[in-house]
């Protein structure tokens, strides 16, 4: 260990048994490791990430088959293609909300979005689609926070500019089809101030965590605003329901979040938080990174318009992009394609595919053909294309049908479906 890694394990030392487990283990990062935090994704593989190996560096659990069919047990419903497919890979304590919702127990989703572009791209949507089966198949309310505060301090956005983004990016999150009885989404700089018990649970969550405890959780330094110090406790707060008494009337109900894996360390904080405010640790369910156009190395990034594909994007633009810049695992030359086949573990467009193609036979069928040469490339992006263009075409006809009127009823401080 480093000198500088031992001054952080030793003022990272914790009096939680629990935060030492769950939060210790994101420091033991070596230079061949994955880079995943809230901010930077980057794989050392051309493969991508390596869950796997986050697993144990996060000290999360992997979602096996055994959790799947208890799910499906629980639930009395199929289990959504992300999860059969490890694309919703890890998890928190999901064994506890199970538990609780076949005991006939309530619990409440919570979910957000940190606006940095005017449009959303398709990978914003994966946490999002997800949540909302989880909202149908558990008939539960959900809370969609969008920390607007959070790009304001991270990027060179004006204020200003970051609520439009979060109003814009309300509407996109709409689109996705939330039942509007029992959502309510809000936008950081306009709620905190509306809703006094959201800084109060701010204020305590602040009180139980020190300094140098969120500099070796996130990696502040000396020179970062001071906003930046206390924003995880913004991003905790939901995760408790006394934040919303307007809703669940100031009882104590246990909360999941579905979520990105860069995500986890805002909610390992807010696990240890819980246990010393006597309050539900929230369960967490993490979803893998759609990868970027060029290569499974990195997630799909909306500051970078080549390597995204954008929700507001026409089908003339999803094509060029796909075929232009989606990274191949296809041979050289076709002779050689024909005797050795495809990679599907670096092919961008099969790996799109795993995500917005629901049915796995036929899947599995492309996965066989391309990997023995029958299927070329081009055949295979066209696919892709044809697969991604039906999703984005039918959520803008939604999106055009969501207006400002729409999207305020979200925002209205109200009693939702509990």
């Amino acid at each position: 260990m480093t000198s500088v890694g031992f001054l952080i394990h030793c003022c990272f030392k914790l009096k939680s048994q629990n935060m030492a487990e769950e939060q210790i283990s994101n420091l033991n990062i070596n230079d061949d490791d994955d880079i995943v935090d809230p901010w930077n994704v980057a794989g050392k593989s051309e493969t991508g990430i390596d869950y796997d190996k986050l697993i144990k560096r996060f000290g999360s659990q992997k979602i096996d088959n055994e959790l799947i069919a208890k799910f499906e047990k629980v639930t009395g419903k199929k289990a959504h293609h992300f999860l059969r497919r490890g694309i919703f890979f890890s998890h928190r304590d999901l064994h506890t909300i199970l538990n609780m919702f076949e005991a006939g127990k309530k619990f409440y989703l919570y979910t957000g979005r940190g606006p940095s572009s005017e449009s959303m791209h398709i990978g914003h949507m994966i946490p999002f689609m997800f949540t909302k089966w989880l909202q149908e198949v558990f008939d539960v309310p959900l809370i969609i926070q969008l920390t607007d505060d959070e790009k304001a301090l991270w990027k060179d956005i004006k204020v200003e500019d970051a609520r439009q983004m979060a109003y814009n990016n309300a509407k996109d999150i709409i689109a996705v089809g939330f039942d509007p009885e029992n959502t309510f989404i809000f936008n950081d700089l306009d709620f905190i101030g509306q809703c006094p018990a959201f800084y109060q649970n701010m204020l305590r969550i602040q009180k139980c965590v020190t300094f140098n405890q969120v500099k070796g959780i996130f990696g502040f330094g000396d020179s970062d605003v001071i906003g930046k110090i206390t924003f995880p406790s913004i991003e905790a707060a939901p995760a408790f329901s006394t934040t919303f008494p307007f809703i669940f009337e100031n009882k104590v109900v246990p909360c999941l979040v579905p979520c990105a894996i860069d995500q986890d360390p805002y909610f390992r904080m807010t696990r240890d938080v819980a246990a010393r405010l006597k309050m539900p640790k929230p369960a967490l369910i993490h979803s893998t990174f759609l990868p970027a156009l060029q290569g499974a190395q990195h997630k799909m990034s909306a500051s970078d318009p080549n390597a995204s594909i954008f929700l507001n994007d026409s089908a003339k633009q999803i094509k060029n992009k796909i075929n232009k810049y989606a990274f191949s695992g296809g041979q050289a030359t076709v002779e050689e394609h024909r005797m050795k086949g495809g990679n599907t573990d670096v092919d961008i467009s099969y790996k799109y595919l795993t995500y917005f193609l629901e049915d796995d036979e036929h899947l599995a069928e492309i996965k066989k053909s391309y990997e023995s040469g029958e299927m070329l490339t081009g055949e295979l992006k066209k696919l892709a294309i044809e697969t991604i263009t039906k999703y984005v075409q039918a959520y803008q006809v939604r999106r055009a049908k969501v207006t400002d009127e729409v999207m305020k009823s979200f925002f209205e401080i109200r009693k939702i479906k509990f």
